[in-house]
C-alpha cells in the first residue's frame, strides 16, 4: 500500500458513506446472488485498508483532494420524481435505446427500450438470473479494486448497474445513451455500467454523466467494457456535471483478438474530475483509439490517467489528449503505453496537445513509453502552449476582430476531438458549448 494520507479515516468520509449501504426507507431489500455479495464483500474488506490519495502518491501529485475531504457526502435517502420532460433536454433523437439512473438509482420511467438485433440490455438486478453467467465473468473482473479506493468502494455499493450485453455477429444500428443524472446536492452515487460486446458485434454506447443542478455533490462511477473477438465498439464519455461536483471515474477495456475499440472522452464539469482509462490487449491484433478534450476555467482541475497494455503481439494503439484550460484551471494528463515482452509489430502512438487560455493556467502533461520488445513502432510527444500569434495575425488581417479569432482558434482546437464522435445532435451540441465556454475567456 502506498504512502497516503489518512484523510479519508480521519475525516470519517467513506465511514459515512458506507454506513449508507442500508436501502432507503420503504425499499425492499435486493435479491442478489451468491457471486454478487461475495464480490461486494471483498470490495467492502479493501475499503477499511485503503486510504484517500494524496499528493504524496505518484499517481495524484497534481491532482490534491482537500476540498473533496471537507463537504459531506450521502447516500441518496429520497429519490427524485423526474418526469420524462425533465429531461427531454438531455435526449438524443439518435438514440432510441436509453437507460437512465437518477442519483444512483435506475429510473425505468425514465428509460426506453427499442431493443436492437437481440441487444440484452437493462439493470443489473433484473438480469441477474438471465444473464448469470455472463455478469459472473465479467462484473467486477476488468477495474480492479484491490488497491483503488474509488473503485473499491463503488464496488462495495454494486446494486443499480447498467448492463448490455451484445450478441455475436450483431451490428447496433443506433447508439444505446446511458444516462446518469444528478438532481440533488449532497448526494453521493456510484454509477456503474457493464459492456459485453460479442464476437463481430457493433456498438456505439454514449456514457453521459449529467446534473439538473449547480450544488456539490459526488459522483464515484466504474464502466467494464469487454470486446470479444472482432468486436467493434465505440464509446463516448460525457462528462458535464455541475461545476461544484467532485467526479471521481475509472473505465477498464478489455480488447480480444482482432478487436476495435474507439473512446471519445469529453470533460467539461465538476470542480474536480479524475478519469483512469485502461485499455488492454488481451490477444493478437487488437486495436485502440483513445481520444479527449478537457474544457475547463475557472478554478476547476481535471485529470486524465490512461494506461494502454500491450500485452500480445500485432496491436496498434492511438492516442490524442487535448487540454483547454482558462482562468487558474489546471489540467493534468498522464498516459502510459506498456509494450510487455513478446508483444512483437506493436505499433503506438501518443500525443498530448495543451492550449492555455490565461497566464494563471497550469497544464502537467506525462506521456510515458515502457516497451519490452525490439520490434516495435512507438512514438509520443506532447505541446504546451498560447493560441499561435501567426495564425491570430492571419485572421485579424482578414477583418476579425482579436475576440473572434480567439474563440475560432479554440473551437478549431477542440473540434478535431469532437468531430470522433458519431452522433450528429451530440456533436453540434458540443460544438456550441465549445464556442459558449471559450468566448470571452482571458
Amino acid at each position: 500500500m502506498s504512502n497516503s494520507s489518512t484523510l479519508a479515516t480521519d475525516a470519517g468520509i467513506f465511514e459515512r458513506l458506507l454506513a449508507g449501504l442500508t436501502l432507503p426507507p420503504g425499499s425492499a431489500a435486493p435479491s442478489q446472488p451468491d457471486w454478487l455479495k461475495t464480490l461486494r464483500s471483498q470490495a467492502l474488506e479493501h475499503v477499511s485498508g485503503l486510504t484517500l490519495p494524496s499528493t504524496h502518491d505518484e499517481a495524484w501529485r497534481f491532482t490534491p483532494l482537500a476540498k473533496f475531504s471537507s463537504p459531506s457526502f450521502q447516500p441518496l435517502r429520497a429519490p427524485s420524481p423526474l418526469q420524462a420532460d425533465d429531461i427531454a433536454h438531455l435526449t438524443l433523437p439518435e438514440a432510441t435505446t436509453r437507460l437512465v439512473f437518477v442519483d444512483g438509482l435506475y429510473a425505468p420511467q425514465l428509460s426506453s427500450a427499442s431493443l436492437q438485433a437481440g441487444l440484452v440490455l437493462g439493470n443489473l438486478a433484473g438480469l441477474t438470473s438471465a444473464q448469470a453467467s455472463t455478469l459472473e465473468a465479467h462484473l467486477g473482473q476488468h477495474a480492479s479494486f484491490q488497491d483503488t479506493l474509488f473503485t473499491a468502494v463503488n464496488t462495495a455499493f454494486l446494486q443499480d448497474a447498467a448492463v448490455l450485453v451484445v450478441p455475436r455477429d450483431s451490428a447496433l444500428a443506433a447508439p444505446v445513451h446511458v444516462l446518469f443524472i444528478s438532481t440533488q446536492p449532497g448526494v453521493a452515487s456510484h454509477p456503474r455500467l457493464l459492456l459485453v460486446a460479442g464476437a463481430a458485434s457493433q456498438l456505439t454506447v454514449i456514457e453521459d454523466y449529467v446534473a439538473l443542478h449547480a450544488g456539490s455533490y459526488f459522483t464515484n462511477a466504474v464502466a467494464e467494457v469487454v470486446l470479444q473477438a472482432n468486436a467493434q465498439v465505440t464509446q463516448v464519455r460525457l462528462q458535464r456535471e455541475s461545476t461544484q461536483a467532485f467526479h471521481m471515474a475509472s473505465c477498464a477495456v478489455s480488447l480480444g483478438t482482432a478487436s476495435r475499440y474507439q473512446s471519445v472522452s469529453i470533460s467539461l464539469g465538476a470542480q474536480i474530475s479524475r478519469l483512469d482509462l485502461s485499455a488492454r490487449h488481451t490477444a493478437e491484433g487488437a486495436q485502440c483509439t483513445l481520444n479527449g478534450l478537457a474544457l475547463i476555467s475557472g478554478e476547476q482541475l481535471a485529470d486524465t490517467h490512461s494506461f494502454i497494455d500491450h500485452a500480445k503481439p500485432h496491436g496498434t494503439s492511438r492516442q490524442l489528449h487535448k487540454c483547454i484550460v482558462g482562468g487558474t484551471a489546471q489540467a493534468v494528463f498522464n498516459g502510459q503505453v506498456m509494450v510487455r515482452p513478446g508483444a512483437q509489430q506493436t505499433d503506438s502512438a501518443q500525443s498530448s496537445r495543451n492550449l492555455l487560455l490565461s497566464k494563471q493556467a497550469q497544464v502537467n502533461t506525462q506521456p510515458q513509453l515502457e516497451i519490452f520488445a525490439d520490434d516495435v513502432k512507438c512514438t509520443h510527444g506532447a505541446t504546451v502552449g498560447q493560441l499561435d500569434s501567426d495564425e491570430m495575425f492571419y485572421l485579424q488581417s482578414r477583418g476579425l476582430s482579436e475576440g473572434v479569432a480567439r474563440n475560432l482558434l479554440t473551437y478549431a482546437f477542440g473540434a478535431e476531438i469532437i468531430n470522433h464522435i458519431p452522433v450528429a445532435s451530440l456533436r453540434q451540441q458540443l460544438e456550441q458549448t465549445v464556442l459558449e465556454q471559450t468566448t470571452g475567456q482571458p
